[in-house]
């Protein structure tokens, strides 16, 4: 009888750990759900909306500019935010808020990106931190999930004239 006993209890700890493995590896590398809170993405992404964040992209260095990435927090490496991919290393950004008079300029390092909320008056981004090391990203985000009457792909940038091609 123990040994039923202990026979079940090692198979349910193999199968509970052979689960966790599974389910760590499609977190980690395939993608996830997450919960968008804050208004610094508005009106792209409204608070509580639930996207999908796929990771795939980050480990093949795919990420482009425009994307909206998820990114571990420079200022509090315990939380996640939800940006939009500006620069990429190598590019010229526009370092001012929209309310400045005189606009700077500045180039991405190498290995960072430039990350802005869309709602450029209610965000703190790389205007505030500077640029970004990309490892950092932690994903991608392609999908909205919720609210249903958004259900789709993300809409382009509201701020298209902060990308800057010279």
């Amino acid at each position: 009888m123990l040994r039923d006993v202990l026979g079940k209890t090692f198979r349910f700890l193999g199968y509970t750990v052979q689960y966790g493995c599974i389910a760590h590896c499609a977190f980690e590398y395939l993608g996830g759900i997450v919960v968008c809170s804050g208004p610094s993405m508005e009106p792209t992404i409204q608070n509580s909306d639930i996207v999908f964040s796929e990771n795939l992209s980050r480990h093949f260095y795919c990420i482009r500019k425009g994307d909206i990435v998820i990114v571990k927090s420079p200022n509090d490496p315990k939380s996640n935010i939800c940006k939009r991919v500006i620069g990429l290393e190598g590019d010229k950004v526009c370092t001012s808020n929209p309310s400045d008079f005189l606009k700077s300029h500045s180039y991405v390092p190498k290995g960072h990106v430039w990350l802005e909320g869309d709602n450029l008056r209610n965000s703190t981004d790389s205007r505030c931190y500077g640029p970004v090391p990309y490892g950092l990203i932690r994903g991608r985000i392609c999908l909205k999930l919720w609210p249903l009457n958004d259900f789709g792909f993300l809409r382009a940038s509201p701020n298209g004239h902060r990308f800057l091609d010279d």
